[in-house]
């Protein structure tokens, strides 16, 4: 006869489970949301949207912002600019609350080397407060340049 270790292991998935979404209704809105990058996966280059809500900017503060893509050794391997037409870096920047949106040329810090085809993460830093989601890089076709 075999036993299980944990023969209720289940009801820990049951209880787990998280409240029924009538009760998830009333969560509040984020305060910062970091949307997908578009395209995603991308060559040569992506545009990265986020939005801090004015829930952050309450009476007139202006949050310290940064955006860094890492690769998967968790090496900041770029930092995007602000799709502005600046070449402002999103690197502890105090911005206003609104949308925005930074593009990434697909090259590395060095402004060298484009990044290799692979897994890359992005992390949007909102005082402190840290966001991340993961992008893929592809690789050039026959038919690109």
């Amino acid at each position: 006869m075999v036993r299980l270790a944990w023969p209720g292991w289940w009801l820990g998935l049951l209880v787990g489970a998280g409240p029924p979404v009538a009760a998830q209704a009333n969560v509040l809105p984020p305060r910062v949301e970091l949307k997908e990058n578009y395209p995603n996966p991308f060559f040569p280059a992506t545009t990265i949207p986020f939005e801090i809500s004015r829930e952050v900017c309450a009476r007139g503060h202006q949050p310290v912002v940064s955006l860094k893509v890492y690769n998967v050794l968790v090496q900041v391997v770029a930092i995007p600019t602000l799709a502005t037409g600046s070449s402002e870096r999103v690197d502890s920047l105090r911005l206003r609350c609104g949308q925005y949106r930074a593009f990434w040329d697909g090259r590395y810090l060095d402004g060298q080397h484009e990044a290799t085809p692979g897994v890359y993460y992005y992390q949007l830093t909102v005082d402190g407060e840290r966001f991340t989601r993961k992008m893929i890089a592809r690789r050039k076709t026959a038919t690109q340049k």
